[in-house]
């Protein structure tokens, strides 16, 4: 039963000592010179300690909202490419007016300007 689990007790013992001879490294080569910006925290393009009331640009989460969106489904075209052979015409015929409704709205949020950061 034991001997089961000797791939796993394995897996952990490289993964820890690559983990700690990485961090070693890390520490060693590293410069360790910290300055002001360094140290600080960044937090949506703007200074973490002002008035939290104070009015920010929403086009940070508009980017990264278009950036998750096309993202996720550009990931729908892995497993159509992989099962390509067995789903045949229609498969294609479906991925081409799904890719053409993406490029339609690609090409509408750059005409909105909803890509520019001016």
């Amino acid at each position: 039963m034991l001997e089961n689990y000797l791939p796993v007790l394995i897996f952990l013992l490289v993964a820890g000592a690559l983990g700690s001879a990485l961090l070693l490294l890390g520490f060693v080569f590293g410069s360790g010179r910290k300055d002001a910006d360094k140290l600080s925290p960044y937090e949506c393009g703007f200074e973490a300690f002002e008035d939290s009331r104070m009015k920010f640009d929403v086009r940070y989460y508009l980017v990264a909202i278009l950036f998750i969106i096309f993202d996720l489904e550009i990931a729908f075209l892995f497993p159509w490419a992989v099962s390509l052979d067995a789903i045949g015409m229609f498969g294609l015929v479906a991925m081409g007016i799904f890719l053409a409704i993406l490029v339609i709205g690609f090409i509408y949020e750059w005409k909105q300007g909803a890509l520019e950061w001016e």
